[in-house]
């Protein structure tokens, strides 16, 4: 992926091993990506936020295999979450998230300051991960 003056900037990134076969961590994730995020019903949060689309993420660029793009944005932000996997040696995986957002304004700003300064970004995102993680370990 090549950044462009329009992709929103860095945030963080999050990862953890899992101790599986990357096959069966993209597997995990794709699933988890189209049922969890992208299908996610629209509640009473993405109404007052604004989101676009109303789930909160669109599908962007996929390598198969590698990583999933999921893109958004709302009233206060627009965004990028970079999920990967990749080998991690011993027949492990390691599984990322990549985080992009842009915060313009003071709505924006404070936005970013509740989301990203009291570390519930850090929680959702770790919790995705985990998620991930245990649907890989259970499936067989």
């Amino acid at each position: 992926m090549t950044a462009s003056a329009l992709d929103p900037p860095f945030v963080d990134e999050h990862a953890l091993t899992v101790p599986v076969p990357r096959d069966r961590v993209w597997e995990a994730l794709q699933t988890y990506v189209h049922e969890s995020l992208v299908a996610a019903a629209d509640g009473w949060l993405a109404t007052v936020l604004g989101t676009d689309p109303p789930g909160g993420f669109a599908v962007g660029v996929v390598v198969p295999g590698e990583s999933v793009e999921l893109v958004g944005r709302h009233r206060f932000s627009r965004y990028r979450l970079v999920f990967a996997v990749a080998d991690a040696g011993e027949g492990a995986t390691r599984l990322s998230a990549r985080t992009y957002a842009a915060f313009p304004g003071p709505h924006g700003a404070a936005y970013r300051a509740l989301v990203i300064g009291t570390r519930f970004h850090v929680l959702a995102t770790t919790r995705m991960l985990r998620r991930v993680r245990r649907s890989s370990v259970g499936r067989s």
